[in-house]
């Protein structure tokens, strides 16, 4: 199991996107704005759906890194830390999964 975590790619992130560097493709991202990250968060999430629905295991492994990483992208960008969306999942957890949508839908 790798000591690598989500908390460390939020921090090089961070660290890249601000950097300014040319030859990195976070700067350039942080750059391009919301929007370009957005659309690259889209394809790599329908990438990897599509890489599920094949049965291509090695795919949706690559595919999900690229999500994932395109994702936390669009936090940053959005001023989102990924321990805001950590105690929201960490809060749904103390009901059903019924029971939280029905509350997202009533309101």
């Amino acid at each position: 199991m790798s000591g690598f975590s989500l908390k460390d790619l939020e921090t090089i992130v961070a660290e890249r996107g601000s950097s300014g560097a040319d030859d990195s493709w976070t700067a350039r991202l942080f750059t391009k704005g919301i929007d370009k990250a957005a659309q690259k968060m889209g394809e790599e999430a329908v990438e990897t759906v599509i890489a599920a629905v094949k049965g291509e295991r090695d795919a949706v492994i690559s595919e999900s890194a690229d999500l994932l990483y395109h994702w936390l992208v669009v936090l940053a960008l959005s001023g989102v830390s990924l321990d805001e969306v950590l105690a929201e999942l960490e809060a749904r957890t103390n009901r059903s999964g019924v029971a939280e949508k029905a509350a997202r839908n009533s309101g």
